[in-house]
């Protein structure tokens, strides 16, 4: 589970460093991220409901592949962000996108066989492979990952506080003289 733990915490720190920019990415939102950063899993569905069980549901083929592309996410998010009300779908599409395209691009970095799926569908069907750069099963990615949300908190944390000191001293009077 090192590799979902991975996608999370990345997700995260990504979501957190983008709110010193974008205040409204609030601590809620960024839980969002968190979530988008685990749907391209959803592919593992398989596992639970196998595909013939669906076929039958609803009569026509089906396949939790797409599941891990760029086409799979997007139908995921539109249907996740119409679940919220109005005023955060934006939002919540934005965070989703954000967490999911975090997953795909960290995807990418694995060893192949691993890291081969056909991330661009419907787009192409080719599989998109690069020369890799680490296993899942590697041990040192979860502990990167934790180091880095660590490290956005403590960066987020920071520029929060600068933020109130600096608005203290403009709210605060001068000292009168004398």
């Amino acid at each position: 589970m090192a590799d979902g733990l991975t996608h999370v915490l990345i997700a995260y720190a990504l979501a957190t460093l983008l709110s010193v920019r974008y205040p409204w990415i609030t601590a809620r939102l960024a839980t969002v991220a968190m979530v988008g950063g685990m749907l391209p899993d959803l592919n593992r569905l398989k596992w639970v409901v196998p595909p013939e069980t669906v076929e039958a549901a609803i009569g026509a083929s089906f396949s939790w592949r797409p599941m891990h592309s760029v086409g799979g996410v997007a139908v995921v998010i539109c249907i996740a962000s119409l679940t919220v009300r109005a005023e955060y779908r934006r939002a919540v599409a934005l965070l989703l996108a954000l967490g999911a395209l975090s997953h795909l691009v960290l995807d990418l970095l694995l060893v192949p066989p691993a890291g081969t799926y056909q991330y661009l569908w419907p787009l192409t069907s080719a599989e998109v492979v690069f020369p890799g750069f680490y296993s899942s099963r590697d041990r040192w990615v979860a502990p990167v990952a934790i180091l880095l949300a660590l490290a956005a908190r403590s960066v987020v944390r920071r520029h929060s506080r600068s933020r109130s000191l600096e608005r203290e001293s403009r709210e605060s009077p001068m000292p009168a003289d004398g």
